[in-house]
């Protein structure tokens, strides 16, 4: 019978009932047939496919064909723009192979050859019939036994590899690269995937517990923390491991005796949570040091890990170790850049009746760390100088930088009674000639008051303009008094500018973290930052400048922000 016939014998008998009486139809089919409506559901299935697929009706019926069968080769779901099946149905076409895996109802994994034809059923609209057997059937190549077993043949051991390389070698986050590192060994080589990470103090934590359901990944954040210490004497496999002395294999029966240690004991209740009747494990190194451990369960899966299998576990942890090592000296980079920066940072004078308060955000990437900056401090006639800059540049020497910027400024503002302007002006000559700053933007400012009246005196290289908030919410940039930014070679005046503070005036004073970002611009971020200013000019000064950086700092913003908010009296 072809699918044209099939489809017209359906047309002639049966209307709108698609199932038991279009099964009924597939039974004479001597091979497994289902039809799919044109979503890719299971309308019908003769008695054939539900032996060879070990599958009763009921768990066919009205399920996505491609999300209960299709698999790729090692068991992983397998994605729809790589199904030959899905995408010849969807096509409306015929097409016949042998290039497919299925998975069965007893979770074994069977190679299948097929034929794909579009046929029509009135009232279901547009559906394909599917033809399938597996080669070698006698019973499916005794059911449930058929999974590949061994090591992965050569090629496919070194794609894997490849892709691990690449894949953990591109991030230098650890939590990021623990995440790619379980994706890429579950479901494909194990159900199960647990990280043990040795912390720099050498305590054991359970960082990540992990299995495949239903082709997602699931955290058991229940069988995660901290762990017992590591035993120096201990035989057990994931002792050895942690102490970085061999890979070895594991069951439940491994630690069914009396437990050596603590880690023992979080052993036996790992196997019986997760079910994992086989297990592998290896140490993680790093250059230096164990970092930890990755154990490799299959509990669902009923072919067991066998030494054929730690070779490749190896090759994984051992660029696993590679990469995690990295990273955490990348973050260690990071505390050391963003702690010399938070210690360069000041503490905040105290003004009578002005209110004053600072952040400083670290970026996310410890390469952005470094290079924002703020400064407050008396000046000798009584005002209060203001500065905050960017240093270009990051990590450590633009750290470096900052501090040598603002020292040299505070010399300036103190020992020169001059405008502003003047004081950088001076400063930039010096950046010139005797820091190895190339390029800096900055705010410098004084403060001064007279009875109830506050005013501010500034001179901009560079910088974003102040911000100043009124109490009403009326928002407005200070946008005079613009020059060019410290190290460009400007010999020429800076300007100065002045602008009085209304009773219960807010003044922000911020670095480009705040407003900048890709695929925004420099105006977008300014409008946000105004506005949200301007809606929070009720709140007290701490909660004003929380709820701002929460609120209009970008996304996904790389850049460290460093932030000086300032509040005058109201009028009594």
């Amino acid at each position: 019978m072809t699918g044209r016939d099939f489809a017209d014998g359906i047309d002639e008998r049966h209307p709108p009932a698609v199932s038991p009486a279009l099964s009924a139809l597939l039974e004479p089919i001597g091979t497994g047939a289902y039809v799919v409506d044109e979503g890719g559901c299971i309308l019908a299935a003769n008695a054939h496919a539900e032996r060879l697929l070990a599958r009763p009706a009921r768990d066919l019926l009205g399920h996505d064909a491609h999300d209960l069968l299709h698999r790729s080769r090692y068991g992983a779901p397998l994605p729809r723009t790589q199904c030959g099946m899905r995408q010849a149905y969807m096509a409306r076409r015929t097409v016949q192979s042998d290039d497919e895996w299925f998975e069965r109802g007893d979770g074994s994994l069977v190679p299948v050859s097929w034929l794909i034809t579009p046929c029509h059923v009135e009232g279901a609209g547009e559906t394909t019939l599917v033809l399938f057997h597996f080669p070698g059937d006698p019973e499916v190549a005794g059911s449930g036994t058929n999974r590949l077993h061994g090591p992965l043949p050569e090629l496919d051991r070194l794609a894997l590899l490849a892709e691990t390389t690449t894949q953990l070698t591109s991030t230098l986050d650890v939590e990021q690269a623990l995440r790619r590192l379980v994706g890429l060994v579950v479901p494909q080589l194990a159900d199960w995937a647990i990280v043990d990470l040795i912390t720099e103090r050498d305590e054991v934590r359970r960082t990540v517990v992990v299995h495949a359901e239903n082709g997602v990944l699931v955290y058991r954040e229940d069988l995660q923390g901290p762990m017992p210490p590591v035993p120096q004497n201990s035989m057990m496999p994931l002792s050895r491991a942690l102490r970085g002395v061999s890979s070895a294999l594991a069951g439940p029966e491994t630690y069914q005796g009396t437990p050596d240690s603590g880690i023992a004991v979080e052993q036996q209740r790992l196997f019986e949570e997760t079910g994992i009747h086989s297990a592998a494990i290896a140490p993680i190194r790093g250059l230096r040091e164990v970092l930890g451990a990755l154990t490799l369960g299959r509990a669902q899966r009923p072919d067991p890990l066998t030494t054929a299998d730690l070779p490749l576990l190896e090759d994984i942890t051992r660029r696993a170790g590679l990469a995690l090592d990295n990273a955490r000296l990348y973050q260690r980079q990071r505390k050391v850049a963003e702690t010399m920066q938070r210690h360069l940072l000041p503490q905040l004078p105290h003004v009578p009746g002005l209110q004053m308060t600072a952040r400083y955000l670290a970026a996310p990437d410890a390469s952005q760390v470094g290079g924002d900056w703020y400064d407050a401090f008396t000046l000798p006639d009584g005002a209060t100088a203001l500065a905050i800059g960017d240093v270009v540049g990051h990590d450590l020497d633009a750290a470096a930088g900052m501090a040598q910027i603002r020292n040299m400024l505070r010399a300036y503002a103190w020992s020169q009674q001059e405008p502003p302007s003047r004081i950088v002006e001076r400063l930039d000559q010096a950046v010139l000639r005797i820091t190895e700053v190339t390029m800096a933007t900055m705010l410098f400012a004084r403060m001064t008051v007279e009875g109830d009246r506050w005013r501010l005196w500034w001179t901009n290289a560079g910088h974003p303009p102040p911000l100043l908030v009124a109490s009403d919410g009326r928002a407005r940039y200070l946008t005079e008094g613009h020059g060019i930014l410290l190290g460009a070679g400007s010999h020429g005046p800076r300007p100065d500018a002045s602008a009085e503070l209304p009773p219960g005036a807010t003044l922000v004073l911020y670095t480009d973290g705040l407003i900048e970002t890709p695929g925004r611009s420099l105006d977008e971020g300014l409008g946000l930052l105004r506005q949200h200013a301007a809606s929070l000019a009720h709140r007290p000064l701490e909660s004003f400048t929380d709820l701002l950086l929460e609120r209009a700092r970008p996304s996904g913003n790389d850049d460290d922000v460093a932030l000086l908010a300032l509040r005058v009296p109201s009028v009594p």
